[in-house]
């Protein structure tokens, strides 16, 4: 990652090559740096989840302090489902900025598919915390084996999400 607060020039200030390469170069490669894939968990809040023959594609790019995540899932025929509320493991821990409220967190957006119908959902990211959660928008709970709909084994089964966050 560059600098995450650029310098200050003084009047009369020598630049050198170092200097503005840092300062500009660095800046911009970060701007159009290719996604980073990742190896990402997961995780239930009770039994664990296993992915088996499914598929779990994750990528993140970031932007001085701000990291894009954004994933999807496959559900394969061998895939089991845990128990208790689902979490996907970020590649860097959230920011608890300061003076935020103890509930302060970061929002991003979730999508599930079952064979038949589409879900929405929000994403959810505590501060100082590297682990994104799914909330049904339509039943106000935690995305499990049984919400926002009965996920099954089966290529028809899939969700999508993405979150922007500001990284520590």
């Amino acid at each position: 990652m560059a600098l995450a607060v650029p310098r200050t020039w003084v009047v009369g200030e020598v630049v050198v090559a170092a200097t503005l390469n840092a300062e500009l170069r660095d800046q911009f490669n970060d701007l159009i740096a290719p996604w980073i894939s990742y190896t990402p968990n997961w995780t239930a809040t009770g039994t664990a989840p296993a992915l088996g023959n499914g598929s779990l594609f994750h990528r993140y790019k970031v932007i001085g302090k701000m990291c894009t995540a954004t994933w999807e899932q496959v559900m394969g025929t061998t895939t089991t489902f845990g128990t208790g509320a689902w979490g996907w493991s970020l590649p860097f821990t959230a920011a608890s900025p300061s003076g935020s409220s103890s509930s302060f967190g970061y929002i991003g957006t979730a999508r599930g598919h079952s064979a038949t119908a589409w879900y929405t959902g929000a994403i959810f990211v505590a501060k100082g915390s590297a682990v994104a959660r799914a909330y049904s928008h339509a039943a106000a709970t935690d995305w499990s084996t049984s919400q926002p709909h009965a996920w099954v084994g089966a290529s028809t089964n899939f969700l999508a999400a993405s979150v922007t966050y500001e990284t520590v």
